[in-house]
């Protein structure tokens, strides 16, 4: 016996009609007849009285519908609390993140988050590049957040945005009072520099011997805070992600240049274990850094399309 069957008897009941039920149940009026009278068989009585027209439904017949239609109501019911559970988003995401995202970026989701779904807790810990990667692939973090994602058959990497990058210097320097800096301009300028073994470095040194500059570097650092430190006492300028330096832009601790530089732009994206489901929070949280990281890029598109538009 099919929970189909025990749809299909209970409609032919309710809708007094074998041809109604039928199409109900997307069947033929023969194939709900033939359907009735297993039930009979299996049950040993008669169900519905056919010899009468219209027919009338059996006491036997009564009584199973009601009980059939408590066993497909209790289906449905369990369906439901099976999808609420499912869709029920409670517990806590474990994040790593390296600096300078967890300190710029993570802030207003981890707050829009726990806003949305109470029940919910985002762990977040920053750490350096590499300790980002050991910690997904340890399972010490569900999902990391890093710049420069490394080719690792064992990680999955769900592409955020790309940031564009500035010249960073002090508000005293001669380059703060220039909207554009091209790259000769660079050569021989003290540098505050990211460590060597960071993939950014290298894709700034990499940018800069495409332009034929050789910068002369002052000072070296893992993170851009430190970085940033370095340039508010005249240490020296360096090429960094151009939103990590907008509150100190803002208020004129440091001033921020265009660099003739399109192509050098900072990915930023996520990490997880690729052989490793995320659980249903962690891929609501997932998803709704996507939708932050989009929303900027469709508000752009939308103020290009604007001029498009006017200028036509």
């Amino acid at each position: 016996m099919h929970l189909e069957t025990l749809r299909l008897y209970c409609d032919v009941v309710r809708l007094r009609s074998f041809s109604r039920g039928a199409d109900q149940n997307f069947v033929s009026q023969s194939a709900a007849s033939q359907a009735v009278q297993q039930l009979e068989t299996q049950l040993g009585v008669a169900l519905i009285d056919r010899t009468k027209r219209p027919f009338v439904v059996t006491r036997e017949g009564g009584t199973f519908y009601e009980a059939a239609r408590g066993i497909l109501d209790a289906w449905e019911k369990a369906k439901a609390e099976v999808g609420a559970v499912k869709a029920r988003v409670a517990g806590t995401v474990r994040v790593a993140a390296i600096y300078s995202v967890g300190l710029h970026d993570m802030s207003r989701p981890m707050q829009q988050f726990r806003s949305q779904y109470p029940e919910a807790l985002v762990q977040l810990e920053c750490l350096h590049p590499h300790k980002v990667v050991e910690a997904v692939l340890s399972g010490e973090a569900d999902i990391g957040i890093m710049s420069y994602p490394p080719a690792d058959r064992a990680l999955s990497v769900v592409p955020l945005r790309e940031e564009p990058m500035a010249l960073v210097c002090h508000p005293n320097h001669r380059f703060a009072r220039r909207r554009v800096v091209v790259p000769p301009d660079l050569a021989g300028e003290a540098f505050v520099a990211f460590d060597a073994g960071l993939t950014i470095r290298k894709a700034i040194d990499r940018a800069l011997r495409q332009h034929n500059v050789r910068v002369n570097i002052v000072m070296e650092f893992d993170n851009i805070e430190t970085i940033k430190q370095a340039i508010s006492i005249a240490a020296g300028v360096s090429i960094l992600p151009r939103h990590t330096v907008q509150k100190e832009a803002s208020i004129r601790t440091l001033a921020t240049v265009d660099v003739a530089m399109p192509d050098l732009v900072r990915p930023v994206a996520i990490v997880h274990r690729r052989h490793k489901a995320l659980t249903p929070t962690a891929e609501r949280f997932v998803q709704m850094l996507k939708d932050a990281s989009e929303a900027p890029r469709a508000a752009t598109r939308e103020r290009e399309r604007a001029r498009a538009g006017g200028g036509a």
